[in-house]
């Protein structure tokens, strides 16, 4: 996933979408963790969970800078 320098770079509507994106995923991933339909790694569902937070602290900046 893309570093926080990339990700201001980013326009709002573009970071929004990927927070949906992600959370999708995520929601597949302990889907599948929990069938032991597929193999998949707690790991990956942590990498994901980072990249959103990663977003949204982006997107709390921008809001901040916006009210100040």
């Amino acid at each position: 996933m893309a570093k926080a320098k990339e990700l201001r770079s980013q326009g709002t509507q573009e970071l929004e979408a990927q927070v949906l994106v992600l959370r999708k995923e995520i929601f597949g991933l302990r889907n599948a963790v929990s069938s032991k339909k597929e193999d998949v790694k707690p790991a990956q569902i942590q990498v994901k969970r980072k990249d959103v937070a990663r977003i949204l602290t982006v997107l709390r900046e921008r809001e901040l800078q916006q009210n100040a």
